[in-house]
């Protein structure tokens, strides 16, 4: 596999599990030294202990990137340890669905704290961090609910919304600076952490009405994420790619 991350260093958040897992799996595998963040710390040693097995670098960073001084020390903490931040991968997530009349104060304040606001502290901190001849990437999580919405996702698909009006606003402030602000718009797939809103039924319909057939897997968001913050999306920036298989832009209904 080709080295195309050499030398760069890369922040993965919410990196324990799931689809930043498989992102930090294939940017060391691509060359980049990793921070594996995670709030538990066993999710965060078992990562760096596969990046390692793999012969990649990896770097535990246990911090709460859902406040923006956890977000800095993340972020900045390890830009200082390994000397420079040339990645930043914005996908730290928590989620629940209800229904409007259900949703409640916590929940709405948790949701937004991680899904939203930790993604404003992100690229904060990483505009601090990357060099400012030098650039970089960021590269923020979306998802379909941003574009097309569901029952019980005002919540959800407000703030992967919102996610999307953040990446092109921070694309045009950061671009003199050569950081490319992107973001990748996830179909379904199945992880961890979607386990609990998943069923065979929903998946069978969802997957009738993707012209590709198929649920998406952490490993095809991986390599859309790994094209958006490398080389060859160079002159790419303020983007959302939705990786859902043509399901938002197919109605395949007879």
């Amino acid at each position: 596999m080709s080295q195309a991350f050499a030398g760069k260093v890369a922040l993965i958040t919410g990196s324990g599990h799931g689809i930043g897992r498989a992102t930090a799996l294939r940017l060391a595998s691509l060359g980049a030294t990793v921070g594996i963040n995670d709030l538990k710390p066993e999710f965060v040693d078992k990562v760096v202990g596969e990046v390692g097995a793999a012969g990649g670098k990896a770097i535990g960073v246990t911090e709460n990137v859902a406040t923006r001084e956890g977000m800095r020390r993340a972020v900045l903490g390890l830009g200082e340890r390994v000397g420079r931040l040339d990645v930043l991968v914005n996908n730290a997530a928590w989620v629940r669905y209800q229904a409007i009349p259900d949703v409640a104060p916590e929940t709405l304040d948790r949701m937004v704290e991680i899904g939203f606001k930790a993604v404003i502290w992100g690229i904060q901190a990483a505009a601090e961090a990357m060099h400012p001849e030098r650039g970089g990437a960021i590269v923020n999580l979306a998802s379909v609910a941003g574009i097309v919405s569901a029952r019980n996702s005002i919540v959800y698909s407000g703030i992967k919304a919102g996610v999307m009006g953040i990446t092109r606003a921070a694309a045009a402030e950061l671009g003199a600076r050569k950081i490319r602000v992107n973001a990748v718009a996830p179909g379904a797939v199945p992880t961890e952490g979607t386990e609990r809103n998943r069923n065979a039924e929903r998946d069978a319909r969802r997957v009738a009405r993707t012209p590709l057939g198929r649920l998406g897997t952490v490993d095809d968001i991986a390599r859309v994420i790994c094209f958006l913050a490398g080389d060859e999306s160079g002159f790419l920036t303020g983007q959302t790619l939705a990786a859902d298989g043509g399901f938002t832009i197919a109605n395949l209904e007879r």
